[in-house]
C-alpha cells in the first residue's frame, strides 16, 4: 500500500477526498477542510461559527487597544504622542484588511514583500480579522481562488483522461497498402 492509502482520513476531510478517485484532490482550507467543495459537513455551521468568533476577536482586540490608550492618557504622555499612537493601529488595521482581502482572491507571489510587511500586518490584526468576517458572510475566505484552480486542475486531468484510447502496446501495426 502506498502512503496515502495508508494515511488516516482526517475529520475535515469530506467528499472528494473520502472517495478514492484518480485525479487531481481539492486543496484543504484552514478551519473549513475540504467542505468547501460540496458544501457538506457542516459547511454554513463552519462559515457562521468563524464569522462569529472573528468578530468576536475583533471586539476583544478593540478592547485590548482602548485600554492600552488610556494607559497612554493616565501616563500622560501628550496629545501629539495619543494621536499618533491611534493613526499609527488606523493605518495598520486599513493595510492589513486590504491585504487580507486581496489574499482571498489571489495567490501571493513567493518573492512578495509580504515579509517586510508581517510586523505591520501584527499591529493592523483588527483589520485582519474584520476581513476575515465579512469574507465568511459570501464563502470561505479563499473559497472562490481555491474552486477556480481545483476546477482548472479538474478539466486539464479530464481533457487529459479523454485524449487515452485505450492500451497503446495492444494496437496493431497499421498496414501499409
Amino acid at each position: 500500500m502506498s502512503e496515502e492509502q495508508q494515511r488516516p482520513q482526517s475529520e475535515h476531510e469530506t467528499g472528494a477526498d473520502k472517495e478514492h478517485t484518480p485525479g487531481p484532490r481539492p486543496e484543504p482550507i484552514r478551519y473549513f477542510g475540504t467542505t468547501w467543495v460540496d458544501h457538506d459537513g457542516g459547511y454554513a455551521l463552519r462559515r457562521a461559527g468563524m464569522a462569529a468568533l472573528t468578530l468576536c476577536l475583533a471586539v476583544l482586540g478593540a478592547y485590548l487597544l482602548r485600554f492600552a490608550y488610556e494607559g497612554l492618557e493616565i501616563g500622560n504622555v501628550g496629545t501629539f504622542l495619543s494621536a499618533s499612537v491611534v493613526v499609527l493601529f488606523a493605518i495598520s488595521s486599513a493595510i492589513a484588511f486590504w491585504k487580507t482581502w486581496e489574499s482571498f482572491s489571489r495567490r501571493r507571489p513567493p518573492s512578495s514583500d509580504e515579509a517586510s510587511l508581517k510586523g505591520l500586518m501584527m499591529i493592523g490584526f483588527i483589520g485582519s480579522l474584520i476581513a476575515y468576517f465579512l469574507r465568511c458572510f459570501s464563502e470561505a475566505p479563499g473559497e472562490a481562488l481555491r474552486r477556480a484552480e481545483y476546477e482548472k486542475a479538474s478539466a486539464d486531468y479530464a481533457r487529459r483522461r479523454s485524449a487515452r484510447t485505450g492500451n497503446p502496446a495492444a494496437r496493431r501495426a497499421k498496414r501499409k497498402k
